[in-house]
This record gives C-alpha cells, structure tokens and sequence, in this order.
C-alpha cells in the first residue's frame, strides 16, 4: 500500500491509499477513518461504504459527515472506489457517465473488454475487507451502507453475504437493477444479454429469495428526480413482504438525491449499525 494523504479529524484519522489489487488487475484507491484510541490492543469494527455513479472514495468522507459521530462510537468507516481506474481499464466508448469508468455497478464481469477488470463485486467483498483486517486495528465485525448504484452494491452484497456483516443500510438505493434504465444498460453490457445471469445483481430478487435474515434499513427522499425511473423502492417493499423480511424504508418529504440528504440522515445509520456492530 501506498499512502497518498493524511488528515487528522475528530481526535482519529483519515487516510487515503492506493494498492494493487489483483481482484481488478489495476492500481485501486480506498480512504479508512480511524477513529481516536484504535490500535491493535484496541480494535473497533468496520463500516463500509460504497458510493454512487461518477464518485470516488472522497466523496463520503468529504460531504456525509459522518466522522463525527463515528469517532464518538469507535467505528471504522472504509470507503471504496466505484470502479476500476487507470490507462489500461477500458471505459465507455461515448464516456457516458452510467457506464465504465466511476459505474463499476459492484459486480463480476463476466464479458470483454470488461472481465479483466470490471471485479468490484469481489473486490469490496474479498479483497479489500482482508487487506484491510491485515494492516489496521480493526476487528471481523463489518456492516455495509450505500448510496444510489453503492446502495444496490450494499444491498446486493450483504444479502449474498450474511455471514460476513450484521446490518446493511442504503440510501437511495437502485433497488431492481434489471427493472430500470441504468441496471439494464450495466448488467447488459457487464453480464451479457442473459437475464438469469443478472439476478445475483438485483436487491429485490435476492430479498424475495432470501435464506438469512439480516436487518436491513434503507432512506429514500420523495423528491429525488430519480425516484421514479430508476430506484424504484416499491420493488423492496414488495421483495419484503413476499418473503416475510424485516425492513425499514423510511421516505423523507421534500429530499432529493444529493448528499444533502445523506448527511440529514447519516447518524441515524451510524447509530443504527453501532447496535449491530456491539457499539452501544
């Protein structure tokens, strides 16, 4: 690992490194918090963020808040990157922003020039969690949250990993990728033309197939111009109640898609996963 910044923010630590991974076959970027009296005779345990379309590792950290209150509990907070990045990583022909560069959707390509190094889905499940477990006071315990594309990755990724995080949480999650334009257009070009092999990728089916319970608590604003087209919640509540699930979807009058939102809510996730977590 390579340590590219460090700042000192409410008594802890925020880093941001870069390491070659061999899940993506590129040089990836992750930002850790750490908050005060964390080391090795004191491990605390982790929350993992994942972000939505065009961001990067910075943009929880920057604008969510978050560091506060996750140093008052003694949570780690990791956040990745969206995807794959360098001059050998292939992008979008058109440079569309839902596709390619900052859209790596967190899954497993299956087809090129996309399979070399579109892997994000083992990435944040596999390699990242163990790197990080290898080289900072932290513990095995993880939760997962999300926003838009990273709330589907959360989703996803907890629901098909019970035993590796006791919570899960989103905020304006993507919640049936193969129901909406920006899941179509990623799992289509990711997976191929065959639909079975997008159900692994898709919030709704897995809750509806569910086999663990695992508490999941997901935010939505009522005016997210995205609401509508792409994120579609009903297709959760629907997932939920076809499979007797616990979850919690919260709608916010008057709140939009922006990190506005997330940093109105982001203590109240925090709190939330700490229960989880043996924080509080």
């Amino acid at each position: 690992m390579e340590l590219i910044s460090e700042n000192r923010v409410f008594g802890g630590r925020h880093c941001r490194y870069s390491h070659s991974a061999t899940t993506t076959n590129c040089t990836m970027t992750f930002a850790i918090f750490l908050p005060p009296f964390a080391s090795a005779e004191n491990p605390v345990p982790v929350l993992y963020w994942l972000s939505g379309l065009t961001c990067t590792d910075q943009n929880f950290m920057q604008k969510a808040g978050a560091m506060k209150l996750a140093a008052q509990l003694g949570m780690a907070i990791v956040a990745s990157d969206t995807s794959p990045r360098g001059d050998t990583v292939p992008d979008d022909k058109a440079q569309a922003y839902d596709f390619g560069l900052g859209a790596g959707f967190y899954v497993d390509a299956t087809e090129a020039p996309w399979s070399t190094h579109y892997n994000m889905y083992s990435y944040v499940v596999d390699e990242l969690p163990a790197l990080i477990e290898s080289n900072f006071p932290v513990t095995g315990e993880k939760s997962i949250s999300g926003h838009s594309m990273g709330g589907h990755g959360a989703m996803v990724i907890g629901l098909r990993n019970p035993n590796r995080y006791v919570s899960i949480s989103a905020f304006s999650p993507i919640s049936s990728p193969m129901n909406c334009p920006w899941g179509q257009k990623a799992l289509a070009g990711y997976l191929g033309d065959d639909q079975s092999r997008w159900q692994v990728y898709d919030s709704a089916y897995l809750l509806a197939e569910k086999t663990h319970e695992i508490p999941l608590l997901v935010e939505q604003g009522t005016q997210d111009e995205f609401l509508v087209e792409q994120l579609k919640p009903e297709a959760l509540i629907n997932a939920a109640n076809s499979s007797d699930s616990t979850l919690t979807l919260n709608m916010h009058e008057g709140y939009d898609h922006s990190y506005f939102f997330i940093a109105s809510f982001i203590d109240d996730h925090l709190t939330w996963h700490a229960e989880y977590l043996g924080l509080v």
